[in-house]
């Protein structure tokens, strides 16, 4: 009677992507989020987290259709987590339905950023993640939220993008109890704006004393981080003529750390998100990947061989210029000028008119 051998070769055990609904009871409420694994995702390489927040009276299973990253998230192997907002019963006009938002209307004790906290730590437990590359980011009221977890968990969070959000100032802070705004370590910023928004809380011009202006915003980062005070502008091309607004470049470099802050300045843009309706000159999802995926904790990933690399910021700043006869005059025209860099060397320019 003959044997037979079965020999069993045993393959590596392939995790496609998947969709992943979970729920928490936390503040007392049933909350829910969104996880989405990318395709071949294992537990054997810790991977970044991107957070991605709805608008105001958003749902989570919709703006995964519309601000969709997961083909960003296969290919560049990251986490993407959409939350869903709770519902905001304290906010809601008598007689109305509550909708649902991330900065519950006081009164109220309610409080997303520790909702938010409480998801990294249920991640950090379930998943192979890597605590040090958590990234926010967010579309108007979600915008407006990812910058409050740059303010208030930025012991966490590595870099924020805001699409066609503002910031709170300080007095809506302190009027509705959330607390003033104290990052703890220099943080990369992006935001996407359109100078044509209307939205009372995603106005390029601000609107006070609710909510900062695009120049108050990047002021607020530049100087916390130590920024460069004047960006590097760069226009992009316009390939779709038809979409009735262009995009500009502007980058404040040379923070501490190496962190930058980046705006995506669209012109006559609306309340939009780049790239799915709107200016289509831009991905807003594509760029900000490549923005806060350069960063982490620390600040710039290899910040120390960027700075060798990057002749951009290792180019002296111009601190002072002066006449001839020692006076300080930047703009003089036909006349020689004397201009001194930190750096201590010294150029002698005519400014011809």
């Amino acid at each position: 009677m003959k044997k037979i051998i079965l020999i069993l070769v045993m393959t590596p055990l392939l995790c496609w992507s998947q969709i992943v609904n979970e729920t928490m009871f936390f503040d007392a409420l049933q909350r829910e989020y969104i996880v989405y694994l990318p395709t071949n995702y294992s537990d054997q390489s810790e991977l970044p987290v991107v957070f991605n927040f709805h608008g105001g009276a958003g749902f989570a299973q919709d703006y995964i259709q519309i601000n969709d990253m997961r083909p960003i998230a296969d290919t560049a192997q990251f986490i993407a987590v959409y939350p869903q907002g709770a519902l905001d019963y304290d906010g809601a006009e008598p007689g109305s339905e509550p909708s649902t938002s991330w900065l519950h209307k006081a009164p109220t004790t309610h409080n997303d950023v520790n909702f938010i906290s409480a998801i990294i730590d249920s991640l950090s437990s379930k998943y192979s993640i890597d605590e040090q590359r958590i990234y926010a980011c967010g579309y108007s009221e979600g915008a407006i939220f990812s910058y409050e977890l740059a303010c208030r968990l930025n012991q966490k969070i590595a870099a924020v993008a805001a699409v066609s959000g503002s910031m709170l100032t300080d007095f809506f802070r302190e009027d509705y109890g959330f607390g003033l705004c104290t990052p703890t370590h220099p943080t990369a910023i992006m935001l996407i704006p359109g100078t044509a928004d209307y939205s009372f809380h995603a106005n390029y011009e601000g609107y006070e004393p609710y909510y900062l202006s695009a120049e108050s915003i990047i002021n607020y980062w530049s100087d916390y981080n130590n920024t460069d005070q004047d960006p590097i502008v760069d226009a992009i091309e316009d390939i779709n003529p038809y979409d009735g607004s262009t995009v500009e470049r502007r980058s404040w470099l040379n923070g501490e750390n190496c962190v930058a802050i980046e705006e995506l300045k669209v012109i006559d843009g609306g309340h939009d998100w780049p790239g799915a309706y709107g200016n289509m000159d831009i991905s807003a999802s594509s760029e900000i990947w490549n923005f806060v995926s350069k960063y982490d904790l620390n600040g710039l990933i290899d910040c120390s061989t960027s700075f060798i690399k990057n002749n951009k910021q290792t180019e002296p700043k111009l601190i002072k210029s002066i006449n001839i006869l020692g006076q300080e005059n930047k703009n003089r025209k036909n006349a020689l000028l004397i201009q001194i860099y930190d750096d201590g060397s010294v150029e002698r320019k005519i400014i011809i008119d």
